[in-house]
């Protein structure tokens, strides 16, 4: 770490969280963006926070008294493909439909102007990131996606993508309607390549590979500042990892909870409003377009 970096880390933590972010950004060399499910609820997005909060959106399941953790299992592809399918076709037409909310653009805008830009890491499977902008070798997806295809069974490891796939599912009763995808190989139900809950067939080559260029770019990246956004406790695979990268952290989750070790700073918001707040503060200081803003 500079010299000049420390002195700002150890000088600027007691004061406005949203000026320490800037002032910590406007160091640094790269951007480590860490995005759990509520970056994606001001798109629009269900982050499932409990059961009743997931039955809600979808009652079918809650009639038969599946939570997510049951649902998310592979088994269902072999017992009930339709009812595997219409939870998971479910949500591969609400990610295509969703448009990814204005924060997604002013990340891309401030990692724009660091001179080693910006670089994601994300639980999440919905390809928002993607979506808005950023380009597929920025972006590492450690679940996987719901937009890539694989066998039930791991034939042949291979993974493609489920451009081709449109899902008809009654909502009501979270089943599918058309014919499941199938493998090419043994022509068995495919599934979405998606890490789930016991989940030991997993093909895990496409998000290995993100997470080898992250790496790469993480070498070389210099000074990182991390912004983790939305990243919960329950399953905490982006919270442990904002924690162990990074010169400062910069936490956005309008949960209440205690201040991150180190140096590091909390806004206790949503995603869009954190992002907002800290791109008007480096645009106050002239290190991004504020014409950005007023487009939203």
């Amino acid at each position: 770490m500079s010299d000049h970096l420390s002195s700002l880390l150890r000088g600027d933590q007691d004061g406005d969280p949203v000026a320490t972010a800037a002032t910590w950004i406007a160091a640094a060399d790269g951007l480590l963006v860490a995005a759990g499910a509520g970056m994606g609820v001001d798109s629009g997005l269900p982050d499932f926070r409990g059961p009743q909060g997931f039955w809600r959106a979808y009652p079918g399941l809650g009639r038969i008294g599946l939570g997510f953790e049951e649902i998310a299992n592979p088994r269902h592809f072999a017992r009930d493909p339709a009812l595997a399918w219409g939870f998971y076709g479910h949500r591969l037409d609400l990610y295509r439909r969703t448009v990814p909310h204005p924060g997604f653009a002013l990340l891309r805008a401030i990692g724009a102007r660091l001179a080693q830009g910006v670089f994601v890491f994300t639980s999440n499977v919905d390809g928002q990131f993607q979506r808005a902008g950023f380009a597929p070798a920025q972006v590492a997806e450690v679940h996987g996606s719901i937009h890539h295809l694989q066998c039930q069974h791991g034939c042949a490891g291979a993974i493609w993508t489920a451009d081709d796939f449109i899902p008809e599912v009654d909502a009501a009763a979270c089943r599918l309607l058309n014919e499941a995808p199938r493998c090419g190989h043994c022509g068995a139900v495919a599934r979405p390549n998606i890490l789930m809950f016991g989940d030991a067939g997993w093909l895990e080559a496409r998000s290995a590979a993100q997470m080898a260029r992250l790496r790469t770019w993480y070498g070389g990246a210099g000074r990182v500042v991390v912004i983790e956004i939305g990243a919960g406790t329950r399953v905490a695979t982006v919270r442990h990892f904002s924690a162990s990268h990074g010169q400062a952290l910069i936490r956005i989750n309008p949960q209440p909870e205690a201040a991150p070790p180190g140096p590091a700073v909390q806004l206790r918001c949503g995603a869009q409003d954190g992002l907002r707040a800290i791109y008007a503060a480096l645009a106050a200081r002239g290190l991004v377009d504020a014409a950005q803003l007023r487009a939203f």
